[in-house]
């Protein structure tokens, strides 16, 4: 069920419509630092794990900087593709990490060969999650948004399933939930 969310691109296109869309809204709002105009910053990444036959444009990082002399901040908006500087895409670490789940290490050694990823990689996306809400800035946002409170030590897959909708829909709102994490400083600034 997740393999195939992972592998339809026309799912991954549509995380890149709502990223434009992210990315016009904060340039309407200007400059979160001086109110200037924003022109255009993007930047390029490599990003892994996506399916066959997404366009170069997907690997584009939508990002802004400031017009105005003296302030120059650069403004990265909110992405549904991309976890903060993480270079597999969302939908992977997310899905991948929820197949994860209650896997002995004799299997995470075999399910780390199938996707390509390292199992070093596997055991570093395991303790963000539980970093992420455990410590980080959804520390305190988490418990007060779902009720009865997320089950942590189940993290992605607990808060996948409080969503409602199939897979591609469930990962959708959790990303869109995701997104003060996924954007620069400025994101970040409403914690």
């Amino acid at each position: 069920m997740y393999q195939a969310v992972l592998a339809d691109a026309r799912f991954h296109e549509q995380l890149l419509v709502f990223d434009r869309d992210l990315a016009a809204l904060t340039k309407l709002a200007g400059c979160g630092w001086c109110s200037g105009t924003l022109h255009s910053a993007r930047f390029f990444r490599k990003p892994r794990g996506g399916p066959a036959g997404l366009g170069e444009d997907y690997a584009e990082r939508f990002s802004f900087c400031c017009a105005v002399d003296g302030c120059r901040k650069r403004m990265t908006p909110p992405s549904l593709r991309f976890l903060g500087r993480k270079v597999y895409l969302a939908t992977v670490v997310t899905l991948i990490s929820a197949i994860l789940l209650g896997t002995t290490p004799a299997r995470l050694v075999r399910l780390s060969i199938v996707p390509g990823i390292d199992r070093r990689t596997l055991v570093r996306w395991r303790a963000w999650w539980l970093s992420t809400f455990t410590d980080g800035p959804f520390a305190m946002v988490v418990p007060a948004t779902f009720i009865p409170p997320v089950d942590i030590a189940s993290l992605p897959a607990s808060l996948l399933d409080r969503f409602a909708g199939d897979i591609a829909g469930q990962l959708t709102s959790l990303l869109r939930f995701l997104e003060p994490l996924t954007g620069g400083a400025s994101a970040m600034r409403a914690f």
